[in-house]
């Protein structure tokens, strides 16, 4: 559920004030909103939509930190959903079910400001954790986590044949394939698209071995977010193949959830979606591509080398109360590998039924 409360002072100085937003307020959601638009740093984690998507789709807690000079001008922010989990236990996390989202300041005195501020909310809520993903990085009081994931993303080529060439030989290849096969390319967020990508996506973690989130939390992403987020399905003969829903935020596409069929493999689909979202992002006036993060190592960063992309390695800080240890969710640790290898054999109705019970504390 969303928090609704007024603002409330939790780190004050002489040029500095941190509050949490009350976020049953149309305007401080608008005056947010449209600070976070215009920051160049800014991601679509940061948007009170994206937090209060989270909520309402999961079930847990949205909280905005805002900091604020002395003159009431915003200066920084820090977005934050409040997970609770039996299986997971609690976390703060800025900000659930992202890969971004983290500080949001210019100067490093309000960056620490937010974040002595957040982990006094955590303390607040009996949260053992606290975990920052990207931005501006505390100075101290905070581990750091670094070289464990790599973020994607470059500008797009002007059109689609440069785009194309720009693919390294190899998988241009397999693009060409795909392309040669006449496949479908559609763009929308209608109740069928929607029905259908979550459909795929929930086949496709099925296939990794891990819990699918609730269908609600796209609804509430594509219903909140409105023309800065779709789907595209890449289908054959009217059958589904692959699936996409992307985020679009200031000039930068970003396909985040993806769902496929187990023949979209052989059919190369999952490169023509891809490559149809690049010219339809390119036509939509985006000018850059952001594959998203990926694990070191992995067959998903691996895959997305192969475009052409370089990964850049992601910086995390997370802090613990003392003698507590910070929580580990990674489906690739060691812990969680003989769960994974059973949730694969589980009957997919099933593990659909029960996976979004289990998902929405993953945050």
């Amino acid at each position: 559920m969303t928090m609704a409360t007024h603002p409330a002072d939790w780190q004050t100085t002489d040029k500095i004030v941190v509050e949490e937003a009350a976020l049953d307020n149309a305007a401080v959601i608008a005056e947010i909103d449209a600070w976070v638009l215009a920051h160049p740093e800014s991601t679509p984690f940061h948007r009170p939509a994206w937090v209060q998507a989270v909520a309402r789709g999961t079930g847990q807690t949205a909280m905005i930190l805002v900091a604020r000079s002395a003159t009431g001008t915003i200066t920084g922010l820090l977005p934050l959903t409040l997970v609770r989990s039996r299986l997971f236990g609690k976390a703060l996390v800025s900000v659930g079910f992202s890969v971004d989202g983290g500080i949001l300041a210019d100067d490093p005195a309000v960056a620490d400001a937010l974040a002595l501020a957040c982990w006094a909310q955590a303390e607040r809520h009996g949260c053992p954790t606290a975990e920052l993903r990207g931005g501006v990085l505390p100075g101290t009081g905070w581990a750091l986590r670094e070289g464990a994931y790599l973020n994607f993303s470059r500008a797009l080529a002007s059109d689609d044949a440069t785009q194309l060439a720009q693919i390294p030989r190899k998988h241009r290849a397999e693009v060409r394939k795909g392309l040669d096969k006449s496949l479908t390319f559609e763009v929308g967020d209608t109740p069928r698209l929607r029905a259908i990508h979550y459909r795929l996506y929930a086949e496709s973690v099925h296939r990794l071995g891990t819990p699918v989130f609730p269908k609600r939390l796209f609804d509430e992403v594509l219903d909140r977010l409105g023309q800065d987020a779709d789907i595209c399905l890449v289908s054959q003969d009217g059958t589904p193949l692959s699936s996409i829903l992307s985020l679009y935020h200031n000039g930068v596409c970003m396909p985040y959830w993806q769902g496929a069929s187990g023949a979209a493999r052989a059919m190369r689909s999952n490169e023509v979606a891809y490559f149809q979202l690049m010219s339809h992002a390119r036509a939509r006036g985006c000018h850059s591509f952001d594959f998203g993060r990926s694990k070191v190592g992995t067959g998903p960063a691996a895959w997305k080398k192969s475009w052409g992309w370089e990964g850049t390695p992601l910086s995390y800080a997370v802090r613990s109360a003392e003698g507590q240890e910070a929580r580990d969710i990674n489906p690739l640790s060691p812990q969680y590998q003989r769960k994974v290898e059973l949730w694969k054999k589980l009957p997919l109705p099933i593990a659909n039924l029960i996976g979004p019970y289990i998902a929405r504390g993953l945050g």
